[in-house]
């Protein structure tokens, strides 16, 4: 076992913390979207603008829990491990709430309008197929699925997230149509973060993890 005391000051003080402010992040775009919602308003159109808002949120939490295994990379931290997949749930949860205030105050449950935007609309027709890789991802991130599926399936399983991140700036861009910078944004830092897999695939990661048993 690594000897807790044996550990830098600093790394012992993010370990402790990480957890906690993971879980005041994940809460934090309820309340900004509930301040602005009360204080600043949401714009001419409210109903589209919490859609943007929690689909932006989804994308952050997607990219930082594709960050985490850099940051594992970089600074050995193994203990990380698990935060990877309490970001991807995260995204996953702010996604479902994008897609329900597109069900349910955008369309107001209307099936027939529905049906048609994803036939007819490309841009929701990517959003439903990244919806659809995020729920597949989501219910095989337990440790059962993992045990069930074997180590090499799972992992070539979980490698559809960068789809999910490609598909869903796809989807962010085409929405917007005018309004660029930020998907793109989105779309350089994702291909930043496969291309570090890539290269660590290769053989050539920027340093050596380290023992992460406690």
């Amino acid at each position: 076992m690594t000897n807790v005391a044996a550990r830098p000051r600093g790394e012992q003080m993010v370990r402790r913390l990480v957890r906690p402010a993971l879980w005041i992040l994940a809460f934090l775009p309820i309340v900004t979207i509930g301040y602005s919602m009360l204080f600043t308003g949401l714009g001419a159109n409210p109903v589209k603008e919490i859609e943007h808002l929690t689909g932006r949120w989804a994308m952050r939490f997607l990219a930082a829990s594709l960050a985490v295994t850099p940051v594992i990379r970089l600074t050995g931290w193994g203990w990380l491990i698990p935060q990877r997949r309490f970001l991807g749930l995260t995204a996953f949860g702010w996604a479902c709430a994008h897609l329900a205030v597109y069900l349910g105050l955008d369309s107001v449950f209307d099936i027939s309008d529905i049906v048609e935007d994803v036939v007819k609309r490309t841009y929701i027709t990517v959003g439903m197929l990244t919806f659809l890789l995020l729920v597949a991802l989501a219910l095989t991130s337990t440790k059962a699925s993992i045990k069930r599926m074997g180590g090499k399936k799972w992992q070539r399983l979980h490698r559809l997230v960068y789809v999910a991140a490609v598909t869903a700036t796809i989807h962010y861009l085409w929405a917007v149509k005018k309004d660029t910078f930020v998907p793109i944004l989105y779309f350089g830092i994702f291909a930043t973060l496969l291309g570090f897999r890539l290269l660590w695939r290769r053989g050539r990661p920027p340093a050596p993890a380290r023992n992460a048993n406690t």
